[in-house]
Parts: C-alpha cells; structure tokens; sequence
C-alpha cells in the first residue's frame, strides 16, 4: 500500500488526460507519471532512501506535486512546511523531524539555510527555480529521462508517508505522523460520498503544505483523474474568472477564500458559473456568507469538517440531501464520531461535549511524543479538543474550541507560540494572545500586553517586533495595554477574565 498507487492506476487508465494545469501549461497524467518516476531516480541516485525524511518547503506548484509523489514512490517520509516560515519557527521542525534533505524554492532559502547550516545531517539539498544557490542541486537537473519507470518502494499500511506539524495550546509544535493507509482511506472514503464527473476541474488554491490542500486538492483529483487548474496562491479574481470559463469546476476553500469571492461578485456578479459545488473546511462559515454565495453562483456549499490528525475530512455534510447551514454534516462511512463528556461518556442528544473521532484515517502518533499520542489517542478514538452538540438525525455542529487555537483566513494560529515570542521583548512583563471575531477573516490575533514599569513601546513597534519572526499571517494586528492580567487562583494567567470590547 503506497498512495503513489494513486498516480499510477491512473496514468495506465486515461493516460492523455490533463491531470495538472499550471501557469499556462498543461500536463497529462502519463507526463506526471513519467516526470515523477524521472524526479525518483533523481532522488535515489543523489542518496534518498527509503525511510529516509525529506522536508518539502515551497509554494503550491508542479514541482511540489511531483516532489510530493516521487518520494511516496521512494518510500521516504515527506515534511510539508510552510515557505513562510522563519528561522523560529523551522529549527524545531527541522531537528525533531530527523530530516536529512530538504527541497525547497530558490525564492525562499533566507530562513530555513539558517537553520541547515548548523545541521550537518541535512546534506541533501534540492532548489526549485532558475539558479540554485551553493550547496544546493538544482531540481531540474536531478530527472533523466533514460531510466524509464521507476518501480513503488512496496511499503506496509502502517509505515509513515506524512508528518505535518500541528500544535495545542502548550509546548511546540508536535508532529502528527500520517501513514499511507490513513491518508489513501481518507482519499477513497471521501470520494465515495462526493458527485464528482470525469470532466470536472478542480481550482486548486489551498497551500498543498497543509493537509487540507494535500488530500483534497491534490490527492482525490488524483485518484479520481481529475484535472488540477493549480495557483500558487489565492486571487478572488483569477478565481473568479476560472469560475466563469470553465464548463464544470470544483473549489475546495476556507470561509475567507468564499467570503472574498462574495464581495467580487456583489460588485461584479459572474457572467456564468461553472461550479458544480464547494467545499468549505478549515473553519466555520457564517451562514449568511454561505446563502449569500450560493446565490451569487448557483452552487451547493457543504460544509466539512477535518483535522491534521485524521488526514484529515471525517465529517462532511452529505451529497444528495438537503445541506443544514451551520453544520458540519455526519459521519463519512465508515468513520465514527461521538459527542462526550469529561469522562469519554455519550452526552444526550443536543447536549455540548468533546467531539471524538475514529477510523482507518487517523494519525499512526504524534512523532516523538508519546505521552501526546497516548491523551490523543484514548480509548481508541482521536480526542479533536472541539467542543460540538449532536441533533437527533446525527448532523454535528462546532460549538467552541477546547483549544486556544485561532483560525485566521484558514490558517491556524496558536497563541502559545506569539506569547513566547512577545515575552522575548525586554519590555514585556506579561502577554496573552487570543482571538477575536472578523467579518472576513473569522478570526482576528489580539494581544494583550503588560509592560515593564518605565517602558515606553508603541503598538505599531510590536507588531513590527513579532512581524519580524514568524509568519506574515501570525502577528497580533490587535494590541491593547492593560496594568495588570486576571490570574486564577492558582497565579496563572485567566484569558476569559480578559474582555476586549471589539470585533472587527
């Protein structure tokens, strides 16, 4: 079992057909096929081994798509990291991981080579872009094309193909280690809900470093020899205007990607849509977005719900029955959810409690953790530390979050990690980060800031401070000063005794 599988069953079925649209050049899938087989004999001969780990560190493109499936063919383990992380951010990554190459983009080697250099085992370096820098091999320059098909590494079910660093609200970023089986579960079982058509496209704009954009963008279109239309990033615009030109589209997004497609189309309404339906994940989406949407272009959005841990879609509101807005759907059979309490015990029905997961789908552990893994991963089910209630005909709705964790625009954020970083101001007595709710992006980073006595700093010079190391999405746009936070009784900080008087 190899999700590589999933590329090759393809190219021997249809082999002419396009399987990648990318800044205007079409590949079939017997291309993709051939390239990626070129790209692993690359791999291999530079010194890749099965099992080994390789972090894959650049923006959605053709490169990452190949890279991505030529080392599942490999049997190496990938590490999908966001291009826009700094040096922080990367150094946990790189040493927990074990990672011994790395592929990334010439346009964004700043912050990870600060990281390499003090890390002797990651002697494997890959550039994708015109000039590799020193120390680097360039990534065109690894394929041939003479020796033809390059054979799947037979791997077991249990054996890891994806670790993807998520975090909670404490310690760092832990590694949730996907597995082939898992992630080709995920792959087949969502498929076989969705009305999907052998024409269909699929506008490709989630980041493919996160899970969601792994599975469903690239992963099932894949297995369904669907054709990726592929950007390395989100325009309503561009989007838009695939939306009008194409006969019979498919878009996978976050609310904020639907949000801003909505204010272009009240504006200028779409000439015609060619969208089939959507799926909306990664965060809930305000019912009046939703109808006003669906009005707009004449598509079903369902609403899913997932998470890195599960590979991540186990909940998604049903095809061919009425969709309830404000839902996340019912169970994707075979997967299982409950609705508990404290003590993992079934709640009645409508009453709120932890939403618990299982299935062939979930993570193998969290790398290195054990402990993690075991709270994870209780009783058999995946704990996902959201709060939800249940109706009577099983539909679920997210309730809150167990979790600190903030979502902005469909990105997660956690609080721990800006907190750390503001406390490494020297005028910084105390901070607490949280969120607050965003007509657009759901939700908006607020830091709360107490400052040293005699401290003069301006909001502006520390947004500007945490701006400078971490991710451009993770600064706190919200600044407020208070004299002093609430504390529990035990000293510690209490967010919820925390009011800040504002959405926006």
């Amino acid at each position: 079992m190899n999700l590589a599988e999933f590329l090759t069953h393809t190219a021997d079925r249809i082999p002419d057909h396009p399987a990648i649209l990318f800044e205007g050049r079409s590949v079939s899938f017997a291309e993709m096929n051939q390239r990626v087989d070129a790209l692993a004999h690359g791999l291999k001969r530079g010194g890749l081994r099965t099992g080994d780990v390789c972090v894959l560190m650049m923006p959605s493109s053709l490169d990452w798509a190949l890279a991505y499936y030529a080392l599942a063919k490999l049997g190496a383990v990938v590490v999908p990291v966001n291009f826009l992380y700094r040096r922080g951010e990367l150094e946990h990554i790189f040493k927990d991981s074990g990672a011994r190459a790395f592929i990334g983009h010439e346009d964004y080697l700043e912050e990870p080579l600060k990281v390499m250099d003090a890390l002797p085992r990651m002697d494997m370096r890959i550039s994708a872009g015109n000039d590799a820098p020193g120390g680097f091999v360039s990534l065109a320059d690894l394929p041939v094309d003479e020796d033809g098909p390059f054979p799947i590494v037979p791997t077991d079910p249990d054996d890891p193909f994806a670790v993807i660093y998520t975090s909670g609200t404490t310690g760092l970023p832990k590694g949730a280690v996907l597995t082939h089986k898992g992630l080709m579960s995920d792959v087949v079982e969502v498929s076989r809900v969705r009305h999907t058509e052998p024409d269909d496209i699929v506008l490709s704009v989630l980041p493919l470093f996160h899970i969601y954009g792994q599975t469903h963008s690239l992963n099932i279109s894949i297995y369904l020899g669907l054709t990726i239309h592929m950007w390395t990033g989100f325009d309503a615009e561009t989007v838009m205007k695939a939306i009008e030109e194409e006969k019979s589209t498919i878009l996978y997004a976050v609310p904020t990607m639907v949000n801003r497609l909505v204010e272009l189309a009240a504006d200028s309404p779409p000439a015609r849509s060619g969208l089939r339906f959507v799926i909306s994940g990664g965060a809930s989406l305000p019912v009046e977005v939703l109808y006003r949407f669906e009005k707009a272009f004449n598509a079903t959005i369902y609403e899913s719900y997932g998470l890195t841990e599960f590979s991540p879609t186990c909940v998604e509101n049903p095809f061919g029955r009425p969709t309830r807005p404000g839902s996340i759907g019912v169970p994707i059979p075979p997967f299982k959810v409950r609705v508990v309490d404290e003590d993992d015990t079934d709640v009645p029905v409508g009453d709120v409690g932890e939403l618990i997961v299982s299935g062939s789908a979930v993570m193998k552990e969290y790398l290195n953790q054990p402990e993690a893994t075991a709270r994870a991963l209780r009783g058999g089910w995946l704990h996902t530390g959201d709060l939800a209630r249940m109706d009577e005909d099983g539909y679920i709705y997210i309730v809150d979050r167990k979790k600190d964790m903030i979502i902005r625009g469909g990105y997660n954020i956690y609080p721990r990690e800006i907190e750390e970083v503001l406390y490494t101001h020297s005028g910084i007595s105390e901070a607490a980060v949280m969120g607050i709710p965003h007509a657009d992006l759901g939700e908006e980073i607020a830091a709360v800031i107490v400052l040293k006595p005699g401290v003069d700093v301006t909001e502006d010079q520390l947004r500007q401070y945490v701006r400078d190391r971490v991710a451009p999405y993770k600064y706190p746009r919200v600044i407020r000063f208070m004299d002093e936070l609430p504390k529990t009784a035990a000293g510690k900080i209490f967010k919820r005794g925390i009011t800040l008087e504002e959405s926006i």
